[in-house]
């Protein structure tokens, strides 16, 4: 049994439920897009990056105050950990070392 090759596009995941009957998509061309100076050095308009800058804020969920509060004790007693650990680490290898080089 020779496996056949199949002419039609794979179709590609979405997120979300595929409607019965849709096609899937085809790869583009691999010629590459040709793109004006504006296009690719972006817009130097510093009045626009700051309009940009204020827009993509009013889009950020905050977090709430205790979000904030656990996922700073959160932290904190890691860091906590970590630096014990690395201590504990670095004091027994230390030793280690000293019982090596002294005997």
């Amino acid at each position: 049994m020779a496996e056949e090759k199949s002419t039609t596009a794979a179709a590609r995941p979405t997120g979300k439920r595929q409607v019965s009957g849709a096609t899937p998509t085809v790869a583009r061309d691999s010629r590459p897009v040709k793109r004006n100076d504006e296009e690719r050095l972006g817009t130097r308009n510093p009045v626009t990056f700051v309009k940009q800058v204020v827009a993509e804020m009013r889009k950020v969920i905050w977090p709430t105050g205790k979000q904030m509060v656990v996922s700073t004790i959160v932290v904190l007693l890691f860091l906590v950990f970590m630096v014990t650990l690395v201590w504990g680490v670095d004091t027994l290898a230390g030793m280690g070392i000293q019982s090596i080089f002294s005997g």
